[in-house]
């Protein structure tokens, strides 16, 4: 009789963990969605002050930090594919910036 194999067994118990795991991912980004959502559809607010929202919605800041970084590789892939379309004046200004940040 064949015996079972160690790693598949290993992966059927981390699939709870994970699910639990995503689970809880999902409640705190609708309880997020919520906050955000409650914030702006408010009548009386007048405008909308992004800078509250990230205070007062609990992980919502270290949330949306985690998502610039996480598309910062993106954004810098994009930036280097595109450099070949711009005429050499753009690239001049785009040095100066750099260089004035240095």
């Amino acid at each position: 009789m064949p015996r079972k194999d160690e790693g598949i067994s290993k992966e059927v118990v981390k699939e709870p963990t994970n699910t639990k795991k995503k689970e809880g991912e999902v409640d705190k980004l609708n309880r997020m969605l919520a906050a955000v959502l409650e914030y702006i559809s408010d009548d009386e607010v007048e405008e909308i002050d992004i800078e509250y929202i990230l205070d007062q919605t609990e992980g919502l800041r270290a949330w949306w930090n985690q998502y610039r970084e996480k598309n910062r590789k993106l954004m810098e892939e994009e930036i280097k594919e595109s450099l070949g379309e711009l005429s050499l004046e753009q690239l001049e200004k785009i040095r100066e910036q750099i260089k004035a940040k240095q």
